[in-house]
């Protein structure tokens, strides 16, 4: 069996950087798909309560508002904001468990 030249070694090296860096590539791009779903979610709660407060608003000063249309949204903007907050409360009580797991 012939001993490896240094090129050899070397041509090999890039190939396992290749793949530490895909592999990296993955993740950020991962992690930025998860944080740009994150923030156009918020952005729809967000969206859902001021919807409701222009509706309630406009219904508080007496303007021409279908008061089912008010209920709608602020409904709307109640569950998708109960749901936030759940989804937050799973989310924290998972870091912490995983937190708790022993190494």
């Amino acid at each position: 069996m012939e001993p490896l030249s240094f090129s050899a070694v070397s041509s090999a090296l890039p190939l396992s950087n290749t793949t530490a860096n895909s592999k990296a590539t993955s993740v950020a791009n991962t992690q930025n798909s998860f944080a740009s779903f994150l923030k156009e979610s918020i952005n729809n709660v967000n969206q859902a309560q001021n919807e409701s407060d222009v509706l309630t608003n406009k219904l508080a000063r007496g303007e021409n508002v279908d008061l089912s249309q008010v209920m709608i949204a602020s409904q709307k903007a109640s569950i998708t904001m109960q749901t936030t907050l759940e989804i937050r409360n799973k989310a924290v009580e998972a870091y912490q468990e995983i937190m708790r797991m022993s190494v």
